[in-house]
């Protein structure tokens, strides 16, 4: 068997594992239950424009997500592993382009030793099936940085074009994906790069106005049109969600400098190690503003690792799946130490597949353990339970938090009412679900009506209606006008009905996809 064609199985065998674990696990919460029923309402609503939670607003990012999300479960269906598959599929990108690069800077051995360490890694088997915009920004930026790269090192008298507007484009579409760090990061590298590697008069060469252009026709229509429908979506977008979480103090996740170099080490374990020790023999003693041209890629790859670090190291709210886009020249670097220092060992080969065949299952038990440890905090029991029992003209109301898995999970067709004491949340709400609720209604008054107060929890029913609490509900006063019909592991599910026989009927609803026949051995219904 040739060496492309083993690459070319390892690319696709490492996607497929990806696929197999992600239909494993429940939606992971808060993250992937509200991203995965954003792109589940667009396709509900046919709403292209706004994404929506429960038909509110939703800008905290661009769309592109939620787009293609939409697209999938049309094809696939509603469930878990279809909103995956669009992380995975990018996963699968960023992939694909480190083979390219690597085989493109050092041959196909090294190549697909790059894409085996980043294939089997955490980084590519946990972050590849997670729902939330951060693989698809790391693979565009990954795909802008090689693009650009390539076009700069192009043998001709200029760069080549073609590859150029390739990076524009990617660029592009990393701006849909997670905003302006799609542009700036890629900008970043290549800035620092072409100044230290000395290629400005080449770099004032590349293909400007058609590349901003191209930039220009795919990432600017959905802001235009947004902000002329929604007034101050650019500033809420942009300037809160960009600018503010960069340089702010408030939001969550808040974390030491320290925090992305050793959360590498994890997600490329044991890899990384091999980087740092030839950081720590080789890199340091070159001066890298007086490298040679022959010398740009491995400039290239530690400018790309080390300037996207620091810039996210800077913020004060750290994710881990921010770091991404780091991983292909980390891995690339990991694989170039690899051949230097241990390839020519006796065993190495076998050494190294026992490696991976490790990551792989270590990968696979952070998927089983993560499920668990979603179960714990899901609504899909009680979402399974109200598919079975509502009907599509009932009402559903929660109370005493959001469980954002819980509309996905039931595939409802209509906004659920959020009860809350929304003048309160105004004034003492954090970076949480109210105020991501309450914020998007601003933009959408008719859509606001979905958020009301305690009061709704005490109209009498002219209607069926159904109810979800946390199982203990102490907090939220007098449900005497409430009928508790099943406790789940987290959530509780209460019907209220204006003919009480309505109570006793578990008749599926016209529009569930579920038989609650097939559900009925899971049932833990208290009368």
């Amino acid at each position: 068997m040739s060496d492309t064609r083993k690459s070319w199985l390892s690319l696709l065998g490492l996607w497929l594992i990806l696929l197999g674990l992600a239909a494993l696990r429940p939606l992971a919460l808060p993250d992937e239950g509200r991203y995965g029923d954003v792109g589940r309402w667009m396709l509900v609503s046919g709403d292209w424009l706004a994404p929506r939670l429960d038909g509110i607003p939703f800008f905290h990012k661009p769309p592109l997500l939620h787009w293609l999300q939409a697209i999938t479960l049309w094809a696939a269906g509603v469930h878990a592993w279809s909103a995956r598959l669009v992380p995975a599929l990018h996963a699968g990108l960023m992939l694909l382009g480190l083979y390219w690069g690597a085989r493109h800077i050092v041959g196909e051995r090294t190549a697909r030793r790059s894409v085996w360490m980043l294939g089997s890694s955490l980084a590519f088997l946990v972050g590849g099936q997670y729902i939330n915009h951060d693989m698809l920004v790391g693979a565009w930026i990954s795909i802008a940085i090689w693009c650009l790269a390539a076009a700069m090192q192009h043998p001709g008298k200029r760069p080549h074009r073609g590859w150029a507007l390739a990076g524009f484009a990617a660029c592009a579409l990393g701006v849909l994906s997670k905003g302006l760090i799609g542009l700036a990061l890629p900008g970043l590298v290549m800035v620092v790069w072409v100044t230290l590697t000395r290629q400005w008069p080449r770099a004032l060469r590349m293909p400007w106005l058609s590349g901003a252009l191209v930039f220009s026709l795919i990432a600017l229509p959905w802001f235009v049109l947004g902000q002329q429908k929604f007034p101050g979506l650019f500033d809420y977008l942009i300037i809160g969600q960009h600018f503010g979480r960069y340089t702010g103090s408030t939001f969550n996740n808040q974390w030491p400098l320290w925090f992305y170099p050793v959360i590498l080490l994890a997600l490329l374990f044991p890899w990384a190690f091999l980087v740092v020790w030839q950081g720590a023999t080789g890199l340091l003693r070159h001066k890298l503003a007086v490298l040679k041209p022959a010398s740009a890629w491995t400039a290239l790859l530690w400018v790309w690792l080390i300037a996207i670090t620091l810039f996210f190291s800077l913020p004060k709210s750290k994710l881990v799946g921010y770091i991404l886009p780091v991983m292909p020249p980390l891995s690339l670097l990991a694989a170039l130490a690899w051949e230097q220092y241990f390839a020519p060992q006796t065993h190495a080969a076998k050494v190294f597949g026992l490696l991976c065949a490790v990551n792989l299952a270590l990968g696979a038990a952070f998927t089983h353990f993560a499920g668990q440890y979603s179960l714990r905090h899901s609504s899909r029991d009680v979402a399974h339970e109200l598919a079975c029992r509502m009907d599509t003209r009932d009402r559903v109301t929660v109370a005493g938090g959001y469980p954002y898995d819980l509309p996905f999970e039931a595939n409802l067709k209509t906004p659920v009412v959020v009860v809350d004491d929304w003048a309160a949340a105004r004034q003492n709400a954090g970076d949480n679900w109210q105020r991501e609720l309450f914020e998007g209604a601003d933009f959408d008054a008719q859509a606001a009506q979905v958020l009301q107060g305690p009061e709704a929890l005490m109209q009498p029913a002219t209607d069926a209606r159904w109810l979800v609490t946390p199982n203990d509900a102490s907090q939220l006063g007098d449900l005497s006008r409430w009928q508790k019909v099943y406790q789940g592991r987290a959530w509780s599910l209460w019907q209220q009905s204006a003919n009480p026989s309505v109570a006793q009927s578990t008749k599926p609803g016209e529009d569930k996809g579920l038989s609650c026949l097939d559900h009925h051995g899971q049932k833990q219904r208290q009368q």
